[in-house]
């Protein structure tokens, strides 16, 4: 699950950096502007290394931080694919949509860990 959730979290934070080039605050109607943009990102990059580290340490909790990483990934994917959809032109570079794809890609890697090892988890205490 370590390697997973690092390249999601990677591409997670990819994302932001592409994201304030493209201005997301704009299209998300964030209240603050690129304060209140770079505020989420305080609080969301700090969550996601901090659940790294509940990972690496094979902490009770790396899995709940492990499926919030995954939720991120997937969601994000999910959220400007509606975008495109509703016709906006921010992301259309193809490193911006590889930086998505790869999100949901290494989201899905993510939960497919994560059953795993609960799956074995399961079997052990069985």
């Amino acid at each position: 699950m370590p390697r997973s959730y690092f390249w999601t979290m990677l591409f997670l934070i990819l994302h932001q950096i592409d994201a304030a080039y493209w201005k997301e605050w704009e299209m998300f109607h964030v209240p603050g502007g690129v304060q209140g943009f770079l505020v989420f990102n305080l609080v969301a990059i700090a969550v996601v290394l901090a659940g790294y580290r509940h990972v690496l340490l094979a902490t009770p909790r790396a899995p709940l931080y492990a499926c919030a990483c995954a939720a991120l990934g997937v969601g994000t994917c999910l959220i400007h694919a509606g975008f495109a959809l509703a016709g906006l032109e921010q992301f259309h570079l193809p490193l911006s949509m590889a930086i998505i794809a790869l999100c949901l890609v290494c989201a899905i890697w993510l939960l497919c860990d994560l059953r795993r090892i609960r799956g074995r988890l399961a079997r052990q205490a069985a």
